[in-house]
């Protein structure tokens, strides 16, 4: 089931376009990461998809209504970038303000401080919190009422490594239950193992939209295959192979996607004098580069 859906959307102010003709669809459960440099145009199309910022151009539908309806707007659960509470209220006082705003039970706001992991920090003063407290406070205000759709703006700024994690824990459970997830980050390595989908957005369009592996067959970028040997055997290998030696005993080759099984039968071929293989494919801030590179090219 589709639950965003973006049609030929742009966005003018005077002579400015800084959203041009974006078409893009989450699907229940689907997990899709929006990526762009600052100014792409990625914040303001989740504002147009809230509501705050009116459309100039085409369509957008989140479960066939239209952005800023109470419809819309009830399915809806929102982290922006920065996020601001009250600073004399409690952790549990400011959710369960928002509980009461959304219609839903306070016992489900405790459950959401224990889900992010202030249960111990909930009756302080969110004065005394830190950035990254601050953030989880507004990551469990944007998953009451367990929204259809969860738009997420920069939602790991601020966090630790750990907390990252849990974080993404919680994508993924919000995913397994039917939630379309649409993310916006510049961590673009947490997003390659925790996402569904990449859409790349550079001044103002959309210049990609797949899985990671559609889109490293697409860019045609060359793999990196690492062999290690024993140092004596080095240098054959990469005279053999045409590859660089480094380190001693590891031998870099290059290779498009499509002769990957022929570079690893050749390198199967030493027997003996390979002690391992890694693969490396290109990575997706690699691929960011090679997109939105692309798109200023074009222009």
């Amino acid at each position: 089931m589709t639950v965003l859906k973006i049609n030929a959307v742009g966005k003018t102010y005077g002579t400015l376009e800084t959203v041009r003709d974006v078409n893009l669809s989450v699907n229940a459960g689907e997990r899709v990461a929006l990526l762009g440099h600052n100014g792409a145009g990625k914040t303001t199309l989740m504002r147009m998809i809230l509501g705050l910022t009116p459309i100039s151009a085409g369509m957008i539908r989140v479960l066939g209504n239209a952005p800023g309806s109470k419809a819309s707007r009830s399915v809806i659960g929102y982290l922006p970038e920065s996020v601001a509470f009250h600073a004399a209220l409690t952790g549990r006082e400011q959710l369960r303000h928002f509980a009461r705003l959304k219609s839903v039970k306070p016992r489900a706001a405790d459950d959401l401080l224990d889900r992010v992991g202030l249960s111990d920090a909930a009756d302080r003063k969110i004065r005394t919190y830190s950035k990254g407290m601050r953030q989880r406070i507004g990551l469990a205000q944007a998953l009451l009422g367990r929204p259809k759709l969860a738009l997420l703006d920069e939602p790991t700024s601020g966090l630790d490594p750990i907390s990252r994690h849990q974080f993404y824990d919680v994508v993924d459970e919000l995913a397994q239950g039917g939630t379309a997830v649409l993310l916006s980050s510049h961590a673009l390595t947490e997003l390659e193992a925790r996402t569904d989908r990449i859409a790349i957005m550079s001044k103002g369009r959309l210049v990609a939209d797949s899985n990671l592996s559609d889109l490293r067959h697409a860019a045609r970028l060359p793999i990196s295959v690492n062999v290690t040997t024993h140092s004596k055997d080095a240098d054959l290998v990469a005279a053999k192979l045409g590859g660089q030696r480094v380190n001693g005993r590891s031998v870099v080759l290059t290779c498009q996607q499509d002769d990957k099984v022929a570079m690893l039968g050749r390198i199967a071929g030493f027997g003996d004098l390979i002690k391992d293989i890694d693969v490396i494919p290109a990575s997706l801030e690699v691929l960011y580069r090679h997109y939105s590179a692309a798109e200023q090219e074009g222009e």
